[in-house]
């Protein structure tokens, strides 16, 4: 099992067989023009949608951490992602907004949306997802509470099953002051809108 900072792992490799098998099997010619390529295509795109499982939160964020001068909010919102449904290896998206409150420090801003594509560049569950990147900031900032409000797009409800194009899929992780005082969440969720 990997932990929240997702050390890497030896993955299985893909090879050019496997995928023209994958082909074949929905009644294609892999040795079409169009999809001679594509198994070498299909495997470089694979390891670029599942690269999260080789980046690790703590190793991203490499010592952008900073004094705090004060306790005041902190909201990247806003930040495009792009994961994998694990239940059926299609792709879902959307935007994810986070934030924390400090404690003794803060982080660098373009670090946190390199957490998010941690998290996000895996085989995921959004529920999850959100949850790592709320943990793996509680870590590494040690704040006064963070928050993570994710909205997503699966297109395994849009292109297939109940074929919902309109649907969004929201979830949310938080912890310490966001979860304690109802005052700070409802400032944190109006400014999300």
């Amino acid at each position: 099992m990997q932990g929240y900072y997702g050390k890497a792992k030896e993955n299985v490799s893909l090879n050019e067989k496997s995928v023209k098998e994958l082909i074949t099997c929905t009644g294609e010619n892999p040795n079409r023009q169009g999809l001679k390529k594509t198994p070498q295509r299909f495997i470089s795109a694979w390891n670029y949608i599942t690269s999260g499982y080789k980046k690790n939160a703590k190793q991203v964020v490499n010592g952008a951490l900073f004094d705090a001068e004060d306790s005041s909010m902190v909201i990247v919102k806003d930040i495009d992602f792009f994961s994998t449904c694990e239940h059926h290896l299609l792709p879902f998206f959307g935007k994810i907004h986070v934030a924390y409150i400090p404690d003794e420090k803060i982080i660098g801003l373009s670090k946190i949306p390199r957490i998010v594509e941690v998290f996000s560049r895996r085989l995921q569950v959004q529920e999850r997802m959100c949850s790592q990147i709320m943990s793996a900031l509680d870590e590494i900032l040690k704040p006064k509470g963070v928050a993570v409000v994710a909205e997503g797009i699966h297109t395994c409800m849009v292109i297939r099953g109940v074929e919902k194009v309109n649907s969004k899929t929201v979830t949310s992780s938080m912890t310490g002051i966001f979860l304690k005082n109802q005052r700070t969440r409802k400032e944190f969720l109006s400014l999300i809108k």
